[in-house]
C-alpha cells in the first residue's frame, strides 16, 4: 500500500499541483517545501509535456516555459530525489501517457519507486486502456490514480471499484483553469463513488478560492488546486515560494 492514505487520515486533504521546472527546478523545489510546511497533505508534480490536452492556458504556459528552460523527465526525477531527503509527504506525478510510454513504462515506474513517488495520474489514459501501465505500477508500488468526470456517468461505479490511492473527481467539463462557480451535480457523482470505492476522493479543476475549497472538501475528502497556484507563482517572481506558502495556508484552513 502506498503512503497516499496518509494524506487523508482523519482530515480533509489539500492537494496543490505544480508544474516542475516553471520557472526552474530550484524554484519548484523551494515552492514544494514551502507548500508542505504550510499544510499541503499531498503534492501533485506535473512532468512537462509538449501537448498537455487536459490543461487550460495557464498550465499550458507553465509546460511551455519549463520545456523551453530545458526540463527533462530525468531532471524532474533528480529533483524529487533531492526533495525526498527533506520530506516524506506523499507525491503523485501528473503527466501524459506519451511521456511514460516514450521513456519506457518499466524504466519510468522503476525510477518512480526508487525516488519515492506514490502515485501517477495520466489524464489522457482511458480506463479501458489502463492495463498498458497497470502491471508496471503494481510491480513498483505506484498507485495508478483514476479520474472520474461528469461525463463518466454509467462508468463511475466501475472506475470507482478498481480505483487505487485516491480518486480524482473532475469538477466540470473542459480543461483545467479557475472558474467563478462550479455547477456540476457533484453530490450525486460522489454518492456513487462512496458506494463503490475503497479509497478517498478529492475534487479538482476550477478551484481557486478558500470558499470553493471549503465547499468541495465538504462534499468529498479533499480539494485539488492547480491553475490558481501556477498563476500566483507566475505573478510572484522571486517571492513565489513564500506567496505559495501563504496561499496554501489559507486554503488548508478553509
Amino acid at each position: 500500500m502506498s503512503k497516499i492514505y496518509k494524506a487523508f487520515e482523519n482530515k480533509k486533504a489539500f492537494i496543490p499541483f505544480i508544474t516542475c521546472g516553471d520557472p526552474d527546478l530550484d524554484t519548484t523545489k523551494k515552492c514544494v517545501l514551502e507548500m508542505i510546511k504550510n499544510g499541503a497533505d499531498l503534492v501533485e508534480l506535473g512532468i512537462p509535456f509538449s501537448d498537455p490536452t487536459a490543461e487550460g492556458p495557464v498550465i499550458q504556459g507553465a509546460n511551455e516555459r519549463a520545456l523551453k528552460g530545458g526540463v527533462t523527465t530525468d531532471k524532474v526525477f533528480a529533483m524529487v530525489k533531492e526533495l525526498r531527503k527533506e520530506t516524506d509527504t506523499p507525491f503523485v506525478f501528473m503527466t501524459y501517457a506519451n511521456v511514460v510510454y516514450s521513456y519506457g513504462a518499466e524504466k519510468f515506474l522503476t525510477a518512480c519507486e526508487e525516488i519515492g513517488i506514490d502515485g501517477i495520474i495520466l489524464p489522457d489514459l482511458p480506463y479501458e486502456e489502463k492495463e498498458e501501465f497497470l502491471p508496471y505500477c503494481k510491480k513498483h508500488g505506484v498507485d495508478l490514480i483514476s479520474m472520474i468526470a461528469p461525463t463518466s456517468s454509467d462508468r463511475i461505479a466501475m472506475i470507482a471499484k478498481e480505483a487505487e490511492g485516491f480518486i480524482y473527481v473532475v469538477s466540470s467539463l473542459g480543461v483545467t483553469g479557475t472558474r467563478s462557480e462550479i455547477t456540476t451535480d457533484l453530490a450525486s457523482i460522489i454518492k456513487v463513488i462512496r458506494e463503490n470505492a475503497k479509497v478517498p476522493c478529492a475534487i479538482g479543476f476550477g478551484i481557486s478560492t478558500p470558499e470553493q475549497a471549503a465547499k468541495m472538501a465538504a462534499l468529498s475528502d479533499g480539494a485539488i488546486v492547480g491553475s490558481a497556484i501556477i498563476r500566483l507563482l507566475e505573478e510572484s517572481g522571486p517571492a513565489a515560494p513564500e506567496k505559495l506558502g501563504e496561499y496554501v495556508k489559507s486554503m488548508k484552513s478553509a
